[in-house]
Formats: structure tokens, sequence, C-alpha cells
């Protein structure tokens, strides 16, 4: 179950996670949480979904039909943040994966202090992976640890798993570095680290795409480890065959495998 915001291009939000779930051989339940105006050059602007509405979209599903995985993209409000965290809570047993989504890629703000401070206390403490990019990892832990860009990501993780979260995967897309390197921490400290190749071009989705492959592959049956690769490998796929439908970024396919099917 994929808890996120609509987003009309089909590149990110609801849609992309519907893509790369059912891609992967899941199926995808949805459950809006706002409705946005975008398209594939920033968010122009947004509309929460009314809490209760969240809540009741989620639960007439869930007394009808078991889940193995939740993913939470962006959530709207403070109160729709409670009342998912109501929800996962009474399913303690399921793996929740968090891509906190503070932003888009062009910058627009999709969220405020106080947003950022409910997924502090309600959800992050009740995540199996948390999927921050490095500049998302930094302005969730930044009251805490430190405002400054430069503080180092292991102690932003590290604040970050003492408030309960199991796992954070950071990407590094954002890092001035050679190649692009996701490192995955739990509380004894680096669990795998992972490079990748940059690719040219900036990517609408390429955040939910990430998160909802992981949700996925531990829908499947795979440890944490396993998935992140696997997650990582499967989105590092769909970007290298992005497309750019419109006169912004790119967008990540999803379907490259069906691609592949048909040129042989």
């Amino acid at each position: 179950m994929t808890f996120a915001a609509s987003d009309p291009t089909g590149g990110a939000g609801l849609q992309a996670d519907l893509l790369t779930l059912t891609s992967l051989g899941c199926h995808a339940l949805s459950v809006m949480t706002a409705i946005t105006v975008q398209d594939t050059v920033g968010v122009e602007d947004y509309y929460p979904i009314d809490a209760e509405w969240v809540a009741d979209q989620a639960r007439c599903v869930l007394e009808d039909m078991p889940v193995a995985a939740f993913k939470i993209g962006m959530v709207g409000s403070v109160a729709a943040i409670a009342a998912i965290a109501a929800i996962v809570a009474d399913y303690p047993d399921v793996p929740l994966i968090l891509d906190p989504v503070l932003a888009s890629g062009r910058g627009d703000e999709l969220s405020n202090d106080d947003v950022r401070a409910a997924l502090m206390d309600m959800l992050i403490p009740q995540t199996t992976i948390l999927t921050p990019n490095s500049l998302e990892l930094r302005r969730l832990v930044q009251d805490d640890v430190a405002t400054a860009d430069e503080v180092n990501l292991d102690v932003c993780a590290r604040h970050l798993l003492d408030t309960g979260c199991e796992y954070v995967l950071v990407t590094g897309t954002h890092e001035n570095t050679l190649q692009v390197i996701n490192t995955l921490y739990d509380e004894n400290g680096v669990v795998r680290s992972d490079s990748w190749s940059r690719l040219p071009g900036s990517y609408h989705g390429s955040g939910c795409t990430l998160a909802s492959s992981i949700a996925a592959t531990l829908a499947h049956g795979l440890d944490v480890s396993e998935s992140v690769r696997e997650a990582q490998q499967f989105t590092y796929d769909s970007l290298r065959a992005g497309f750019r439908p419109g006169m912004g970024q790119f967008i990540p396919d999803r379907l490259f495998w069906a691609r592949r099917e048909e040129e042989k």
C-alpha cells in the first residue's frame, strides 16, 4: 500500500509508485494524500487531502485485503501524518518504507517545519527503511544536529537511527562525488555502500521509484540488504532508459524491461 500525492505527469508520486510496484510484480493499493499541479519542470501548487479521507481510504482497503509492505511518500499535512502513523501502528510486522519528500527536484517546497517535525516524531520511529537523499537527510536533523550543509552524513544517519528507524538508505546524487554513492545504515553502522555512474540530466521521480522498488522487493521476501541492492539496480536501469516527454526533467522508464523484450 502506497500513501502518496497524485502527479499528473506520471513521473513521480502516486503514479510512479503504481508503475514501479506493478513492474516488479506487485498488486499496488493506493491512498492519495494530496493533489498536485505540476509538470516535468516543477510543482506549481498542491492541495492536501483531508486527513479523515486519507485514513478512510486506507482503513477501508485494509479491512478487506492484507498488505505485504507500506510505502509513504509526500503526506501533505501534519494531520495526514498523524492519521497515517495511527494506521501503520496497527501493523507493526509489516515493513514500512518512508521517502521523506520535502521538496521537488526544482526545489519547490512541499513541506514546512511542522511537517518535518511530525515526520520525526510520528512516522520515522516506526519506519523500517528511510530513503532520504543527502539534502533531505540534513534537513530532517537540522534542529538536532546542526544547520551547516557540511554535516557528516554518518552523523545524520546515526541520529535518525536513534529515533527508532531500523535502516537509513542515504542517496548521494546531490553530493560532490565522481560517482553516486548510496549508503545503507543500521544501528551498527554501514550495512552496504553501492556506487553508480552518474547519468546525464535530471530525473523526475527517481526517489519515488527507489522507495517503491524497495517496498516491492521486501514484499517478495528479500532481506533488507538484498532488497536495497535489487531496488537500486531497478532504479538505475529505469533512469538509464529514461525519456524526456516535456520541457523539464527526464522521467524514469519503469517498464524498460518490456522495451528490451520488444527489441529481441
